[in-house]
C-alpha cells in the first residue's frame, strides 16, 4: 500500500513540476551503493560504524535568490536508535535547574518520548557551558540537538559558531503540543535541506546503510517530492539528483532533459524582453514630462494679450503708497558772531524766559552806547 501511494504521488509530482523519478533506477542505485558499503566495511569493521549516512545531492538549474531551509518528513526513520539526542528547555518559573530537568523528564515519559538522552535547561547552558572547551565537548557528545521553540532565538549567542559550521544547530520543537510524541518523532526521524544563495548544489541526509533498499527508495521519493514542492523557484528546478554516502562516489538517480534548458532560455529571453519594454515605457514617460514642463515655462515667459491688459488695469487701479515722514529732532540753530548780533534786532521772546533774555540784551547795548558818548564829550584841551 505504501509503495502504491508513493508511486501515485510521484506521478502527480512529475505532472506538476516536470521531475519524474523512475523507481527501478532509484532502487538499482541504492542496491549498488549498499553493496559498495558492505564490501568497504568487511575489512575495517572494527573502525567503521555499522550504519553510514546516505544522502541526496541536488543540483539546481539556477542559483536561488534567497536562502531557504526545508523540513522534510520521511516515512522511515533515518536515524538509528543508538544516536544520542540532547534537548534544550526553558527555565520554569519558581523552579531550580534540577527541578526543571525532572519536570521535563517526567513530561516526556508521560507523552511516550524515549529518544531524548539528556535535558539541559537554559540556565545551565549559560553557566556550565560558558567556556569554549565545554561547548566543544557538548558538540562532540551528541548527534542531534533539539530546543524548545520558546528558547530557540536565545541559543545562537550561547552555543557558538561550531554548532552551525558542523550543521548541528538545534531544531525547534513545540513542547506544549498535544501530540508531542508524533511531533518529536517527525523532527528526529525527518531531515532538513539548506538551500543557499551562494551555489546551485545542496545536500540532505535521507537514510542509513542499515535500512532495506525499499525503505531507502521510499525515503528518496518523499524527499524529492517535498523539496520540489517547497523550493521558491519558478519553472524547471532540478537539473541532477545523485545518491551518495560519506565515502562513496555519487550515483545518478535523476537527470533532466535538455528541453528544460530550452524552456529556461525561452523564459529568460521573455523576462529580458519584458524588462526592456518596461525601460522603454519609463523613458517615454520621462520625455513626456520634460516636454510638458518646457511648454509650461514658455507660456509663463510669453503671457497672452488679455492677461497683459488685465495686469495694466490692475496696476492703474492700485493707489500708490506715499511714505510718511516721521518727525525728527529740531535742527540746532547756528551761532552768529557778536558783531552781527549787535546789528540784528532781537525778536520778541515768547514767555517769561524770552522776555528776560531780551531785557538783558537791551541793557548791555545801552551801557556800551553811554560809554562811547562819555568818552567823546570829555575831551580836555592840552595846555601849552
Amino acid at each position: 500500500m505504501r509503495a502504491a501511494w508513493y508511486t501515485r504521488e510521484a506521478d502527480n509530482m512529475a505532472e506538476n513540476t516536470g521531475v519524474a523519478l523512475e523507481r527501478a533506477q532509484v532502487k538499482t542505485a541504492v542496491q549498488a551503493l549498499q553493496a559498495f558499503l558492505k564490501t568497504k566495511a568487511t575489512g575495517d569493521s572494527l573502525f567503521l560504524d555499522d550504519a553510514q549516512q546516505i544522502s541526496l545531492l541536488f543540483t539546481l538549474w539556477k542559483i536561488p535568490k534567497a536562502a531557504q531551509t526545508i523540513r522534510i518528513p520521511l516515512p522511515h526513520g533515518q536515524r538509528p536508535d543508538t544516536e544520542e539526542i540532547c534537548l534544550f528547555t526553558r527555565d520554569e518559573p519558581k523552579m531550580t535547574a534540577e527541578q526543571t530537568q525532572r519536570f521535563y523528564k517526567k513530561l516526556l515519559e508521560e507523552r511516550g518520548v524515549k529518544n531524548v538522552s539528556e535535558i539541559i535547561p537554559y540556565k545551565i547552558l549559560k553557566t556550565e557551558y560558558k567556556p569554549h572547551e565545554a561547548k566543544r565537548r557538548l558538540l562532540g557528545n551528541f548527534d542531534l540537538f533539539l530546543s524548545d521553540e520558546r528558547v530557540r532565538r536565545l541559543l545562537p549567542s550561547h552555543l557558538g559558531k561550531h554548532f552551525y559550521e558542523r550543521k548541528k544547530e538545534p531544531l525547534s520543537v513545540n513542547l506544549q503540543s498535544k501530540n508531542l510524541a508524533r511531533d518529536m518523532e517527525r523532527v528526529i526521524q525527518g531531515t532538513s535541506l539548506k538551500v543557499t544563495n551562494k551555489g546551485c548544489c545542496c545536500m540532505a541526509r535521507v537514510a542509513h546503510s542499515g535500512m532495506t533498499a525499499d525503505e531507502v527508495t521510499e525515503n528518496i521519493e518523499a524527499a524529492v517530492q517535498t523539496v520540489v514542492a517547497k523550493l521558491r523557484i519558478k519553472g524547471p528546478v532540478m537539473k541532477l539528483i545523485h545518491i551518495k554516502s560519506q565515502t562513496s562516489v555519487a550515483l545518478p538517480v535523476y537527470t533532466s532533459e535538455l528541453s528544460n534548458l530550452g524552456v529556461l532560455e525561452d523564459k529568460q529571453a521573455q523576462i529580458r524582453k519584458e524588462k526592456a519594454a518596461v525601460k522603454k515605457q519609463e523613458k517615454e514617460e520621462k520625455k513626456k514630462k520634460k516636454m510638458t514642463v518646457t511648454e509650461d515655462v514658455k507660456q509663463a515667459d510669453t503671457p497672452a494679450k488679455g492677461k497683459g491688459e488685465k495686469r495694466k488695469v490692475e496696476e492703474e487701479e492700485i493707489p500708490q503708497l506715499v511714505s510718511i515722514e516721521t518727525p525728527s529732532k529740531k535742527p540746532k540753530q547756528q551761532k552768529t558772531p557778536k558783531k552781527k548780533q549787535l546789528e540784528k534786532v532781537p525778536k520778541p521772546a515768547r514767555g517769561k524766559k524770552g522776555a528776560k533774555k531780551g531785557a538783558k540784551a537791551q541793557n548791555k547795548r545801552t551801557k556800551k552806547a553811554g560809554k562811547t558818548d562819555f568818552k567823546v564829550k570829555r575831551k580836555v584841551p592840552k595846555v601849552k
